[in-house]
């Protein structure tokens, strides 16, 4: 006979505060990143960190509460993307699908571009992830959609490109990240397509954003 205890259930107050440090732990990873702190979750939910801590003894801990089931839900579109009807439709479509998650998701977009966070579980996920892409990318080139030269290792970088313009854009174009998308996909075609991109962003935006992303020059003072 087993001499683990059954888990007792939560109290529904520790459970709904263990429901609304999940949900808080979304918002704050989701505009932070996984460099946010228990802290910020915690004030976020309304609670003491040690109310965290009691719940999440580690950061990883409640990451995985937090994305696990998110996660899961992206490796299913990616392999939704594999049965597309072709091998660039289903690449272009998990692009999309991609760029969007990592623009909008700053935690999800960390760790699936492999923030080391310690968790084996996440190692696993990527795991998973790499060879979807990369039968992607080998199904499009296998058509003569996709340029010979193109790797799955060239994936991440597009995505991280993609996301860093759309986290430093959020409150001038949120939009802006979608048009440089469609030039990269366009970009990879073996044949480059001419598909819309969207409204280019005017000189004041384009302004606007240099100021907040590139550093401030040195004083000379």
């Amino acid at each position: 006979m087993s001499s683990e205890q059954p888990r007792r259930p939560l109290r529904r107050d520790a459970q709904r505060n263990r429901e609304r440090i999940i949900e808080s732990a979304r918002e704050v990873f989701a505009e932070r990143g996984v460099e946010a702190t228990l802290d910020a979750v915690a004030r976020r939910a309304g609670v003491g960190v040690g109310t965290v801590y009691g719940r999440f003894p580690t950061k990883g801990a409640l990451l995985r509460a937090a994305f696990e089931e998110r996660l899961d839900e992206h490796v299913a579109e990616i392999e939704a993307a594999l049965r597309a009807p072709t091998g660039w439709v289903g690449l272009e479509r998990f692009l999309h699908r991609a760029a969007e998650i990592h623009a909008t998701n700053r935690g999800m977009r960390d760790i699936m571009l492999g923030s080391d966070l310690g968790q084996e579980h996440f190692e696993r996920l990527r795991e998973r992830i790499f060879p979807l892409v990369r039968q992607l990318v080998e199904r499009a080139h296998a058509e003569g959609e996709l340029r010979e030269d193109v790797t799955a290792g060239d994936i991440p970088m597009l995505l991280m490109m993609v996301s860093e313009v759309a986290h430093h854009s959020r409150e001038v174009r949120p939009d802006a990240y979608v048009r440089y998308m469609r030039l990269l996909i366009d970009g990879l075609r073996r044949s480059p397509g001419t598909g819309a991109l969207g409204a280019p962003l005017t000189r004041s935006e384009v302004d606007t954003l240099t100021r907040q992303w590139l550093p401030a020059a040195p004083s000379r003072d």
